[in-house]
């Protein structure tokens, strides 16, 4: 007998979920990053698929483990909130390099400096 034998199968069907939609959606970050073209397009994919699934998983984690232990289990919620507020931001400082990267070297269909 193992731990999760103790879910309630409405908890564990709910739990089922997250973690597929969770794998799915980090599966799809992983994949765009592979497969899109451009820096611009690969830095989207990973930061959005990415997030949201592994705030899935996160929660089915959450939902577990508080059923099981019979208090509220939020220490994922530490990681999560890491996650959500590291993650734009990266997004942001990666995508602003590579733009001045661009710019600096004059690549061409890249916008100009919205300073004069």
């Amino acid at each position: 007998m193992t731990v999760l034998q103790g879910l309630p199968l409405w908890l564990a069907l709910l739990v089922a979920l997250l973690l597929v939609v969770g794998s799915t959606l980090t599966l799809l970050g992983a994949f765009g990053l592979v497969r899109l073209r451009s820096f611009y397009d690969r830095i989207h994919a990973p930061t959005l698929g990415t997030s949201w699934g592994a705030a899935a998983i996160l929660l089915a984690s959450i939902f577990t483990w508080s059923w099981l232990e019979g208090r509220a289990v939020v220490h994922e919620l530490v990681v999560g909130i890491l996650l959500m507020c590291t993650t734009p931001v990266t997004l942001m400082l990666l995508g602003r390099t590579a733009l001045h990267r661009n710019r600096r070297a004059g690549v061409e269909g890249v916008p100009r400096s919205l300073k004069r």
